[in-house]
Order: structure tokens, then C-alpha cells, then sequence
């Protein structure tokens, strides 16, 4: 059972009879019984006048997958089996960062019938949120007291990655059927394959003339290329202890997920196969072998459950895993951070065995250094010393990556999913993948 605020409200009137007692002739003392006594029994008889509770049948209606800082409908069926009418309150018993709103809502279930109570949720937290039980409570008449029983109910939904980034999607496109259709690369590189022949104009690049082609048309003819299809494409997200740094208003590995899944969705339509893989000392997460329109939802499903874990990344273990992904990577993308030289020598040192079977592209989301702050307190100051070394450290990486025979790109968490997808793009230009 439960008591309400209205039988506090009432027991504290109880002074007002305590007080008058003794003008009247009576002991205060037995007044203060008396008065406690019939609070009691008005409970009691509240208690057993509100409906019972063991007869209602619970039933969850809740979508299996829904996105982060998106709103979800999720519906509780309660259904009253008993004979009497059933009014008071419900909660449902998710975690805070669920966003359930409202944390308590009114019920009313006559005897016999059914009732839907909407709880919208607004999901601040990727992963696997879930709620055990739910609390019920049955108010009696007079609103002094009632029953209350706790019901177990599980209920879960997987929280995915919310694919901001997917506004630059449209623009790639664009620029990648340029690259695939209307304007056909003319200059053959490793990563491109013959597409068609037309007449040459002036401008055209001679080493693409094909003079077979022309002693037969009795016209200067060209050889256009297209970039290849059919590439691989292996993005390996650094899940260790610098995944979970904050930069700008979130963390580092959900800037990483962003990028990855950009550049995924560019690729695929592309027709290149993309492999994914999400590693610090033990494997996270592990996609290959998808294709087409199942790609990206497998993808932000085993993004969903990662977080960051407070260890150092084993790169050499890294680059064991690549390797079974498959055996002609084209592309390698290592989302990672670009942290000091010392703290980076075991990245730096796996670099070579990759850049001699593939083109690698190195990318890490950083801090604004052009955003200081109004250097109005000593705070503001270390923060932007701290800002201004790291910018340092990395540039000093990153040249350490371009020795190494790969590509590095560093940006703010907004900014590192269009680069490295235009990165992407520049390497299908050129011919290189």
C-alpha cells in the first residue's frame, strides 16, 4: 500500500483537536490518539475500497531500433481482469538518459476492459536502453491511500547512432555520378578501367588516343576512362582510451561512427565493398560481406552497443584483423586519434605493413584551435594552451603519418565526415582506387 500527501495534510490536522482538548476537559494525549486512530481506519478503508491491482495484465508495444535525439512512440496495454474499477498513476521504469518525459501517468481501467497509456521517449544515449518493470498504483475514494504493486515488465530498445552527417549525402552523390556518367576521368590510373571511345577535341590528354581505334574510323579517336568498381574499402574505428576524449559538445567516437557511416553510404553506392571493424585490444564490432541497401543498417546496428574503453589500442592486433577482413584492401580509413608522438609510436609503427598493400587515409576529429575563448579567466587561458598543443602534437603525427606513405586529416566532429568522404571522391578522380 501506499499513503498520499493528503493523509500527511490530514494527521497534521490533528493539531487543531490536540490543542482544543484541554479547553474542552479532555487529555490531549488521548485526542492525539484518537485522531491518529481514525486516520488510520479512513486509510484502511481506502486501502481496501481501491481496486486490486494483481488483475492487470501488462503488455509493451515497442519499436526494435530507433535513432539518437529522436522521439519514440512506445505504448503500455493494460487490460483489467478483476471486477472493480481501477484509477490511479503508472510508471514506467526506464533509465534517465531513456528521455521518458512525464514520469508518471493516469490511469483509468474500468472492469473487464482495456486501456493504451502513450510514454514518448526521447533517447539521449546510444546502445541498448531497457526497462524492467512497471508501477502501478490503485487510488481509493477518498484519496488518503491506496494499493501499489511493482510488475515486471521488461521492455528494450536499441539506440542508434543518429547519422547526422547524411545531409552532406546528396552533394557526393552528385559529384560521384559525375565522376561514374556525364564526365568520364581521361587520364588512366591504377583505379580506373576503360569506359568508351569518342573523337578527340583539342585539350584532351594525347596519351589517351587510341590509334587503332582511329586508322579504323579514319578520325582522331579517345579513350575515356571510368573509376573502377568493385574496390575495398576497410574502415577500422579506434575504440581505446582516445575514442572516448571529448571533443565539441560529444565524444570522439561518435565523431569517428559519423564519418565511417558517410563514407560507407558514398562507397556503396559507388559499388565498392565496404568492411568495417571497431577494435581496441579485442574486437567490438565486425561488418563484412554486406552490400547494398542492408549496408548501412547493419552498420549503425553493431555501432549501436560500442563505448569507448580505457585502454591503449593494440595496432599490431589491428592489423591481424584487416587482414582476414580481406586480402586486397583498396582503401584503409583509420578513425583514430592523432595524439603525441610518444603516445602514437605503436600506430606509427603498424603504418608501413598497411601503406604497402593499400592506399591509408588517417582521420581524427579535433578541437576548433581558430575558436579561442574570451580569455577572461585563468581557465580560458590553460584551455587554450591545451588546445594550441594539441594542434601542435598532431601536425607533428600527421607528418610522421606522410613519411609513412599515408594520408592524414584532422577536423572538427562537423567538418570530418565531407572531408573524408571528398577525400574519397579525389582518389576516384585521380585514378587511385
Amino acid at each position: 500500500m501506499y499513503v498520499s500527501g493528503l493523509f500527511a495534510l490530514l494527521v497534521a490536522l490533528g493539531v487543531v483537536p490536540v490543542v482544543l482538548a484541554p479547553a474542552a476537559g479532555l487529555d490531549a494525549g488521548w485526542a492525539a490518539l484518537a485522531w491518529a486512530g481514525l486516520c488510520l481506519v479512513l486509510a484502511t478503508v481506502d486501502v481496501l475500497s481501491a481496486g486490486p491491482l494483481r488483475a492487470v495484465e501488462i503488455e509493451r508495444r515497442i519499436p526494435a531500433r530507433a535513432r539518437r535525439d529522436e522521439p519514440v512512440d512506445t505504448v503500455i496495454l493494460l487490460r483489467n481482469a478483476g471486477r472493480r474499477r481501477i484509477r490511479g498513476r503508472l510508471r514506467d521504469g526506464w533509465q534517465p538518459t531513456a528521455g521518458a518525459g512525464p514520469a508518471r501517468a493516469d490511469i483509468d481501467l474500468p472492469a473487464g476492459e482495456r486501456r493504451a497509456v502513450a510514454l514518448p521517449l526521447l533517447p539521449r544515449r546510444r546502445g541498448e536502453l531497457r526497462s524492467a518493470f512497471v508501477a502501478l498504483r490503485s487510488r481509493g475514494p477518498l484519496g488518503l491511500a491506496g494499493r501499489q504493486r511493482v510488475v515486471a515488465a521488461p521492455g528494450a530498445l536499441r539506440v542508434l547512432p543518429p547519422f547526422t552527417s547524411r545531409r552532406h549525402l546528396p552533394s557526393r552523390l552528385a559529384r560521384l555520378r559525375e565522376l561514374d556518367g556525364n564526365t568520364s576521368v581521361q587520364v588512366r590510373g591504377r583505379g580506373t578501367e576503360f569506359d568508351s571511345l569518342r573523337e578527340y577535341v583539342r585539350g584532351d590528354d594525347v596519351r589517351s588516343i587510341d590509334w587503332r581505334a582511329t586508322a579504323r574510323a579514319g578520325t582522331t579517336m579517345l579513350r575515356t576512362w571510368r573509376p573502377e568498381r568493385d574496390r575495398h574499402v576497410v574502415i577500422v574505428i579506434d575504440t581505446g582510451r582516445t575514442s572516448a576524449s571529448r571533443v565539441a559538445d560529444g565524444v570522439r567516437l561518435d565523431a569517428a561512427m559519423e564519418s565511417a557511416l558517410l563514407l560507407s553510404a558514398l562507397a556503396a553506392r559507388a559499388g565498392d565493398h565496404v568492411h568495417l571493424l571497431m577494435f581496441d585490444r579485442a574486437r567490438r564490432a565486425r561488418v563484412t560481406g554486406i552490400d547494398g541497401a542492408r549496408l548501412l543498417p547493419a552498420l549503425v546496428d553493431a555501432m549501436a552497443p560500442v563505448e569507448p574503453t580505457l585502454i591503449d589500442t593494440d595496432w599490431s592486433a589491428v592489423l591481424t584483423e584487416v587482414r582476414a577482413l580481406t586480402s586486397r584492401p583498396s582503401l584503409i580509413v583509420l578513425l583514430t586519434a592523432q595524439d603525441a608522438p610518444d603516445a602514437a609510436r605503436g600506430f606509427l609503427g603498424a603504418l608501413p605493413p598497411l601503406t604497402e598493400r593499400a592506399t591509408v587515409l588517417v582521420g581524427s576529429a579535433t578541437d576548433d584551435p581558430e575558436r579561442a575563448p574570451d580569455m577572461r579567466t585563468a581557465e580560458d587561458v590553460y584551455r587554450q594552451a591545451a588546445v594550441a598543443r594539441a594542434s601542435r602534437d598532431a601536425e607533428l603525427v600527421a607528418s610522421a603519418i606522410r613519411r609513412a606513405g599515408g594520408a592524414a586529416l584532422t577536423a572538427t566532429p562537423e567538418a570530418l565526415p565531407p572531408a573524408i568522404a571528398d577525400h574519397y571522391l579525389a582518389l576516384k578522380a585521380a585514378g587511385r582506387l
